[in-house]
């Protein structure tokens, strides 16, 4: 028993008014895996095979294979044939299997001799589909939270995660063989997934730590999806795709949450660090004060009271008001003069930039792209009556002889401009 492909305009043309069977999915969402054949039109009645059973699928029968589908042929028990080419097939008794591999080409083959003897438990004769798409929107949850080391923060941190991941099917055979549970006529994802869920967890634990040993910063592991993904293949590559026929495709956190010490430390060290700014510290300084004259005039007391008691205290802290203060000052003005010893570095290299004939920009003596020496600039120019600048003894343009060089004969002015006609220090005219 086996399929051979069906002429297309032969089964459109004639096939609603044969008493042969067209087999179908069943049902297939966007989350199905797995869907089992069914006979399409069974009870119309052009359809004249009223002896069949569903349980049996006439000689020259056609299954109808849509994109993105695999189909796997089943005659009592056995694996007898399958197609990942989208279709129609005619199913033939005394054929041969065809085996359409399709995107898979020759990697079917081992699994198909792997598993044909050993199909699904029965003595009927059946057509299952696997999905071939993309199953996305699989949620997943952290219960517990998962340690993570930051070394921004320098501390072990603890999150939980929260968001959904994708899988596909690689090899649909293995993947039917050992995913699929028994006598199953549909499977959605959300049937098996309980049953992976855990192992999930476990290789997503080992992907963030892996993150977390490549330096990745904590706050930006939600927008590493794509990472995340091939950090969770390479920890679940032994189990899911080798013995099962699937693989992660991809892995997206909808949100990241931290326990109320992870919080804390968190809060304290960006705290920390924005305080190591002198122009924040001295804000915060001058806040302070600013805080203490409003409390004190809206003292209960009387606004003189609060503020001989703020008085007495300023005097108290003067000392180290001023000395904090002073320190913030230091440190804006050597801040200031960095940035501008940083802006004067920048212009000078700037102005020793030179770009070389084969258009890359260099700072050194050589072109760092072709090699070739740095040209000096000519500064021995002069231009000609017909407006060309040159700095050889012949205009490049014309071809006129450069002049001699134009001096005043009363006072001995040289003016740059060689075609003067009266001198701009005495008013001679020129001899030229």
């Amino acid at each position: 028993m086996g399929i051979i492909k069906a002429a297309v305009g032969a089964v459109k043309g004639n096939l609603g008014d044969q008493w042969l069977e067209v087999i179908e999915p069943q049902a297939m969402s966007d989350t199905t895996v797995m869907s089992v054949g069914v006979k399409v039109r069974a009870k119309d009645r052009r359809n004249q095979n009223f002896k069949g059973t569903d349980s049996t699928i006439s000689n020259g029968s056609i299954i109808h294979v849509y994109p993105n589908q695999f189909m796997i042929l089943v005659d009592g028990g056995k694996i007898v044939d399958y197609t990942a080419e989208e279709g129609y097939y005619q199913v033939v008794n005394s054929s041969q299997p065809s085996l359409f591999n399709g995107q898979f080409e020759e990697a079917l083959y081992e699994t198909f001799n792997r598993f044909k003897f050993g199909g699904v438990p029965s003595t009927s004769q059946k057509v299952y589909f696997i999905n071939l798409q993309e199953i996305k929107g699989i949620k997943f949850g952290t219960r517990n939270p998962i340690n993570y080391f930051d070394n921004f923060y320098n501390a072990e941190l603890f999150l939980r995660a929260h968001g959904s991941y994708s899988i596909k099917i690689t090899d649909p055979i293995k993947f039917f063989m050992e995913a699929i549970p028994r006598n199953k006529s549909n499977v959605d994802i959300t049937d098996i997934n309980s049953q992976y869920l855990s192992e999930y967890m476990n290789a997503l634990q080992t992907a963030i730590n892996k993150m977390s040993a490549d330096g990745i910063r904590i706050s930006h592991v939600s927008s590493k999806g794509m990472e995340l993904a091939k950090y969770m293949a390479e920890v679940l590559d032994e189990d899911w795709t080798r013995m099962r026929g699937m693989q992660i495709e991809s892995v997206g956190i909808n949100s990241i949450s931290y326990d109320p010490e992870s919080q804390k430390l968190i809060n304290m060290r960006n705290q920390g660090a924005m305080l190591q700014d002198a122009s924040v510290r001295e804000g915060y300084v001058q806040g302070a004060i600013a805080r203490g004259l409003e409390a004190a005039g809206s003292n209960e007391a009387g606004s003189m009271q609060g503020f001989l008691g703020m008085g007495m205290g300023m005097q108290g802290s003067t000392g180290f008001m001023g000395a904090a203060s002073e320190t913030n000052r230091k440190q804006m003005q050597q801040q200031a003069e960095q940035q501008q010893k940083q802006q004067q570095n920048q212009e000078v290299a700037n102005q020793n930039q030179w770009k070389c004939s084969c258009g890359h920009t260099n700072t050194g003596n050589f072109c760092s792209e072709c090699g070739t020496p740095k040209q000096e600039a000519k500064t021995d120019t002069w231009k000609c009556q017909c407006g060309q600048e040159n700095s050889g003894k012949f205009c490049s343009n014309c071809g006129n002889k450069k002049p001699e060089e134009l001096t005043c004969n009363n006072c001995g002015f040289k003016p740059s401009d060689q075609n003067a006609k009266f001198c701009p220090e005495c008013g001679t005219r020129f001899e030229h």
